[in-house]
């Protein structure tokens, strides 16, 4: 049953056949030896910001009508929250990640910390309250649809700036590689963004949805990766390729932006510094669908399709000059899939893991495709996530 301690309904029981709770990582495949493997990037340490929390999953047959009475199929009790998956999938790819977040002395507080350490996440830097509650979801996942429905209870009390000395912020700092941010924690995030950024540390931002603070956030961001409504909803653009184009406009920090479109893939567009004066003018939208032609569909692993770099423009945005690439997802047979809790998380790690060991475009968009693909075949948004030495990775890396 799911333990008293940890439920915030501790005297309810559920059925013990049903009931998982922080799965042991997931080998249902033989794993490669480490000698096949090519070596781990030389910097492996990764700073996270952001949300933790625990995620209590019930998959149900159908999504319940109002007022309905149904059962769940089976039940997964495990840690969440966008930044706390993020860095697991980081630490089962084999980097280094520290998380500034803060969780509540609490059950469940102390158990968000104990699974992200048994993962490889160092959490010496969080902050514990001695009061209030530790941050938790209820997601339901739909069997049918295969969608899932997010309940969230935020933790209180919340992560302020004054919490976080300087001697800590230098200390977690020390040795990054990069600076990873889900766009919570905002006053915190900013803080430390400030003083990465004097430190010339590549900054990475998470732009799932409009959030207080995350223009500024952005202003300091070296990449970042959008959920498929973001690039719109915040430039005002007409179209999602002139949304892009118009966020590396207005942000001149960025080296790439990447907006996720969960089984459709992903496109991806990224400045070029040198050249553009004699280049071609090309008109984003049509280039767009020029390299929607190109995809092979009977191909089921993730691919990656990319222009050339040229002058790439959008009437009444601007011109950019840079590459376009589509990356396509995996089609994950329906047996196969099971929860799509967590993808973009999974995906954002592998993006993170690819920077770290220099990936090209063309290697790091399929790579991070395939490490969120393997997560969704279990319940629960850090069941299924891949360690480097899934087979399933193994012509990826």
């Amino acid at each position: 049953m799911v333990s008293s301690l940890l439920s915030p309904f501790p005297n309810v029981i559920s059925q013990p056949n049903l009931v998982s709770r922080a799965s042991p990582p997931f080998f249902t495949r033989a794993q490669m030896s480490s000698e096949s493997l090519p070596p781990l990037p030389e910097h492996r340490i990764v700073l996270g910001c952001g949300s933790v929390g625990v995620d209590f999953l019930a998959s149900v047959a159908s999504y319940p009508k109002p007022d309905d009475k149904i059962r769940s199929t089976s039940l997964k009790v495990q840690g969440g929250g966008n930044a706390g998956n993020a860095l697991t999938c980081v630490a089962r790819l084999g980097l280094n990640p520290r998380l500034i977040s803060k969780v509540a002395n609490d059950a469940q507080g102390k158990s968000i910390l104990e699974e992200l350490e048994s993962d490889g996440v160092n959490t010496s830097f969080f902050i514990v309250s001695e009061e209030g509650n530790s941050p938790f979801t209820y997601i339901i996942v739909d069997n049918e649809t295969k969608t899932r429905t997010c309940i969230h209870t935020p933790g209180y009390p919340p992560l302020i700036p004054d919490e976080l000395s300087q001697s800590q912020l230098l200390s977690a700092l020390d040795g990054a590689n990069m600076v990873y941010f889900d766009g919570r924690l905002y006053e915190t995030a900013l803080i430390i963004a400030k003083e990465a950024a004097c430190k010339n540390i590549p900054i990475l931002v998470d732009a799932e949805r409009e959030r207080e603070g995350l223009d500024d956030l952005l202003n300091f961001a070296s990449y970042a990766i959008c959920s498929a409504r973001f690039p719109q909803a915040w430039t005002k653009a007409p179209s999602l390729p002139s949304a892009l184009l118009s966020m590396l406009l207005r942000l001149p920090n960025l080296k790439f932006v990447i907006v996720t479109l969960g089984e459709d893939g992903c496109i991806m567009l990224e400045r070029s510094v040198n050249g553009g004066s004699d280049a071609e003018e090309i008109d984003i939208h049509g280039l767009l669908e020029s390299l929607k032609q190109r995809k092979d569909e009977s191909k089921t692993i993730p691919t990656c399709i990319s222009s050339v770099v040229t002058n790439l423009s959008a009437n009444g945005i601007g011109t950019v000059f840079g590459r376009l690439f589509i990356g396509t997802a995996e089609k994950i047979p329906p047996s196969e899939l099971v929860d799509t809790t967590g993808a973009g998380d999974a995906f954002i790690g592998a993006v993170v893991y690819a920077l770290c060991a220099g990936m090209p475009p063309e290697k790091m968009l399929p790579f991070a495709a395939q490490v969120a693909a393997s997560g969704c075949r279990a319940l629960g948004a850090r069941t299924g996530l891949p360690h480097r030495t899934d087979p399933r990775l193994a012509t990826f890396l």
